[in-house]
């Protein structure tokens, strides 16, 4: 089968693609409304793109009105953001948040989710989050319907039952977030590892 994503069958490109890149980490994205609650939406166009400096990037869409969502709004207006990262007993908690609710609805308190302050930015960040990246953000780049919002990462908190102080290295076999797989309600997890030893 072949699809002509960008004529006859553009309207199936988020569908198609959201199926076949898979999975994908989900960036649970905390940032500060103007009136200073809590956004927190999860976003699954999202990953890491570099190390020096350490860069991640996320793509909220719009909502169906065409305006910006309010993730996008915060990180426009306030230059700062932080990526929690979402293990399985926190699946259900990320989804409820990826309901549309009116702009300055703080969606961590309209679902009792807990927050303790970052170290360098306005967000706080998911207390019980195993992982969190504070961001701020280098720039906005818009490509056709596309929002890219590219963040520099300048602290990384991880608990420290996933972390090797000695080695200074994430423990992966045992930190397990869960991915995002097709379009609309299919998650993984991601506990069945495998090693494979890369060529020197």
């Amino acid at each position: 089968m072949e699809l002509d994503l960008l004529g006859k069958h553009a309207d199936r490109a988020y569908p198609v693609l959201a199926s076949l890149v898979t999975p994908r980490p989900i960036a649970w994205v905390s940032t500060l409304n103007e009136d200073g609650g809590v956004n927190l939406a999860p976003f699954s166009f999202f990953n890491v793109f570099g190390a020096n400096p350490p860069l991640v990037i996320f793509a909220p869409g719009d909502k169906e009105q065409g305006l910006p969502k309010d993730s996008a709004r915060n990180c426009k207006r306030t230059g700062e953001f932080v990526v929690n990262i979402v293990d399985e007993a926190l699946c259900e908690a990320m989804v409820k948040t990826s309901a549309t609710k009116d702009y300055g609805i703080s969606e961590s308190e309209a679902d009792s989710i807990e927050m303790v302050s970052s170290s360098v930015v306005g967000p706080p960040r998911v207390a019980a989050a195993p992982a969190a990246l504070e961001c701020k953000v280098h720039s906005v780049q818009e490509i056709g319907g596309n929002r890219l919002i590219l963040g520099i990462v300048h602290r990384a908190h991880v608990r420290d039952e996933f972390f090797d102080q000695e080695n200074l290295r994430v423990r992966g076999e045992l930190l397990h977030p869960i991915g995002r797989m097709a379009a609309p309600n299919w998650y993984c997890k991601t506990g069945d590892l495998f090693e494979v030893e890369r060529p020197d």
